[in-house]
């Protein structure tokens, strides 16, 4: 009963206000008072500081500075593998796609043609393959990186709610990652044929980056746009190796990824809320 009041206060209350706020404030130099923050905000989520590359609280100027900090060099070995996880998180959910349909949680399923804002000659791609859906708490490492190498085709922003996307909203809001706010990331590999990442927006992220993107700071949202917008990249030669940044969140939520049929076979480890960390070996080629 608990959990099913808070996602139904999720309905009502003002997400993209609270979201707007709290994407100001992450960025506000407030010297001591941003300073006690971040030292409340790593007390309270355990952070582990010595894996940052700057493990001084004291020197990052925003909170976003210190939420998208990077990791010192060595912190993530990257495995031998076809695939690795690009992220640091939890396994929300993995397996097939049956035809066009992912599984969400007991009850919900989501089509690839909706995560994808509509592209149904995208989503074709994709029939009967495998996705991998990982979610970043806040105390996670919040950049992401490379699967397996890619050379990128298309960005999109689709507009959308901003629902919470933990484990408890997952089982509670119908297709909610299809719903959400998102930036869909197409690349081709070719060792791996076409695969999708898809950064979902949530309530107080303040905004979502890509390395390649033109824009301050490479942040796509905000403005927050009422209509999808679409970069196309294939007359340019943006390649990212395996293990390289691709993006970033600004306060945490989650990955979905696509990958074509017969390309993938995951990891045997790998389970529904299992902890993972960037680096380890997602799966490998079939």
């Amino acid at each position: 009963m608990k959990n099913r009041l808070k996602v139904l206060a999720q309905y009502v209350i003002p997400k993209q206000a609270i979201t707007a706020l709290a994407g100001k404030l992450a960025h506000f130099e407030g010297g001591d008072k941003t300073t006690a923050v971040i030292k409340w905000f790593v007390k309270r989520y355990n952070v582990n500081m010595a894996e940052a590359a700057n493990p001084d609280i004291s020197s990052y100027k925003t909170f976003n500075d210190f939420f998208t900090r990077p990791l010192r060099e060595g912190a993530r070995p990257i495995a031998q593998a076809d695939f690795i996880c690009p992220v640091d998180g939890a396994i929300s959910q993995f397996g097939h796609i049956e035809k066009d349909q992912i599984f969400q949680a007991k009850g919900h399923h989501y089509s690839t043609v909706a995560l994808l804002g509509g592209d149904r000659a995208s989503a074709k791609n994709y029939q009967n393959g495998n996705f991998a859906c990982l979610y970043l708490s806040p105390k996670d490492y919040h950049r992401i990186h490379m699967p397996c190498d890619g050379k990128l085709q298309k960005m999109t922003y689709v507009p959308g709610d901003l629902f919470s996307v933990n484990p408890v909203t997952a089982q509670g809001v119908p297709g909610l990652f299809a719903r959400n706010e998102r930036v869909v990331c197409e690349f081709t590999s070719e060792q791996h044929g076409s695969f999708v990442m898809v950064l979902v927006g949530a309530t107080i992220v303040g905004s979502m980056a890509t390395v390649w993107h033109d824009k301050k700071d490479s942040i796509i949202n905000p403005p927050r746009r009422g209509h999808i917008q679409v970069w196309t990249y294939t007359d340019q030669n943006i390649t990212l190796k395996q293990g390289a940044e691709m993006g970033r969140f600004l306060l945490g939520s989650t990955v979905v990824m696509l990958f074509q049929k017969d390309v993938l076979q995951f990891n045997a480890e790998w389970q529904p809320a299992r902890a993972v960390r960037l680096g380890e070996m997602m799966g490998v080629k079939v």
